[in-house]
């Protein structure tokens, strides 16, 4: 079972850029493209109310080093 929550996808976007990603680009509604220095450049592909399962913030957490208390 995974401790993580489903949550809104504007708030884990909210979440990345509070510890530090920054959107480099914006392609179109969903597309960002978040850089943070010393990592490589992550593409959030999410629409704002979207729904994000425990499974897909898992790996979004592997990539981008976020944690529960961030949410």
């Amino acid at each position: 079972m995974s401790k993580w929550p489903s949550v809104k996808a504007k708030q884990v976007l909210s979440a990345l850029l509070s510890i530090d990603w920054k959107v480099k680009r914006h392609k179109s509604s969903s597309h960002h493209i978040l850089s943070r220095p010393d990592y490589p450049d992550y593409v959030f592909a999410f629409h704002d109310n979207e729904e994000i399962g425990p499974r897909m913030l898992a790996r979004i957490a592997k990539y981008t080093e976020l944690k529960i208390e961030d949410l």
